[in-house]
């Protein structure tokens, strides 16, 4: 068995003193006394369940950024938990990276006013076509020391939290400098059990996660509820499992827990440090409006309503920030399927233009409909 003692003074220890730490080391290259290559462990050695202890390439100690996954299907409510992080009095500095996968960007007009810097990555999922731009942000961001304290990852709904994880293991100058510290995935008690029947990438989520908000409870009986339970455990018995409404949750059960865990991951992908190929469904689109002239309320709320009410069930996600006219605070509005809310945010603020952008993600989605009837709500069109 490796011990800690044979390694000499390069091994650092996991700072959470876990019994078993076994992430990164694979291979010791004798350059200078350093460690200069980390290799994956062989089968063999993970199946004898060799301790292994965590050791991050350099010999310096300048300590490694935690970096929280948040995660979670397609109106889950992961911007409503990114929102309570940010809101709270905790005096912790984040850099906050939001993935989208509609070509123009909401989440990011979602997120509370905070001090944090948001970094936006549209028009693909970070599990794939924009994952180069993730790595590009963390390496800019590395730069900046003292900027920061830790990272929030926000990725889109139909991410695969696989490949997502990989960047932090297989990139080898993200992997340098920070660490993967948690998955945290958010649940619709809801829409889940649906979900799982026909997404591959909801299972994947909840699969990986380190940790688990089941939100929205609230909408569903005790009987729905404790099926949910069931199901959830069925997929990821170890992880962390909060019931919550809003995602109300202490922070401290989600951020900076060290809880990120390699080797049960191992366990779900034993190909996790090698693989790099996953699948969307590709009958799932998305179709962004935007309008510079204001959006008639009267007209607008019906056209929503019936559209929701005769297309929900194909309707993913919808999200929107709308001007109308003479208002001067933003209208937000989401939807899940047939549910949708919406309130006034913000005032617009000066140096904003007052357009209004909406945007659908969902299966056969009729885009020239879809424009046409988003157009008709405009002023212009009275």
């Amino acid at each position: 068995m490796l011990r800690p003692e044979a390694l000499g003074e390069n091994v650092r220890h996991d700072p959470l003193g876990k019994s078993r730490v076994w992430v990164e080391l694979r291979q010791r290259v004798a350059e200078n006394a350093g460690w200069t290559r980390i290799c994956p462990l062989s089968a063999a050695n993970r199946e004898a369940k060799e301790v292994i202890y965590y050791i991050r390439g350099f010999m310096n100690s300048t300590p490694l950024i935690p970096v929280t996954v948040l995660i979670g299907y397609l109106g889950a409510g992961k911007t409503t938990l990114l929102n309570r992080i940010l809101s709270e009095n905790h005096g912790r500095k984040y850099a906050v990276i939001v993935n989208e996968f509609g070509e123009i960007g909401i989440d990011n007009e979602l997120i509370v006013d905070a001090d944090e810097e948001v970094f936006e990555m549209n028009n693909g999922c970070i599990c794939c076509t924009v994952r180069g731009d993730l790595i590009r942000i963390i390496e800019g961001l590395m730069k900046r020391k003292g900027a920061f304290d830790a990272i929030i990852i926000e990725t889109t709904g139909l991410a695969d939290p696989a490949p997502v994880a990989q960047t932090f293991f297989v990139d080898d100058d993200v992997r340098a400098r920070a660490s993967l510290d948690a998955i945290v995935t958010v649940v619709d008690a809801r829409h889940i059990l649906a979900r799982l029947e026909d997404s591959h990438e909801a299972e994947e989520q909840i699969a990986f996660a380190d940790v688990i908000l089941l939100n929205k409870t609230d909408l569903v009986d005790a009987q729905e509820l404790e099926r949910v339970r069931q199901r959830i455990r069925a997929i990821n018995g170890p992880a962390r499992l909060h019931e919550t409404q809003n995602c109300v949750v202490p922070l401290e059960e989600v951020l900076e827990r060290g809880a990120f865990d390699l080797d049960r991951i191992l366990e779900i992908e034993p190909n996790f440090l090698s693989e790099d190929d996953h699948e969307h469904d590709d009958a799932i689109t998305s179709v962004s409006l935007s309008s510079d002239a204001p959006i008639r309320p009267e007209l607008f709320m019906p056209w929503l309503r019936n559209l929701t009410a005769a297309q929900g069930q194909d309707i993913l996600r919808l999200k929107g920030v709308l001007a109308f006219p003479g208002e001067e605070q933003r209208y937000v509005v989401q939807g899940v399927h047939m549910l949708l809310e919406g309130d006034h945010q913000r005032d617009w603020r000066a140096d904003e233009v007052r357009a209004s952008r909406m945007v659908f993600i969902g299966r056969n989605l009729d885009p020239t409909a879809l424009r046409q009837g988003f157009e008709a709500c405009a002023v212009s069109a009275a």
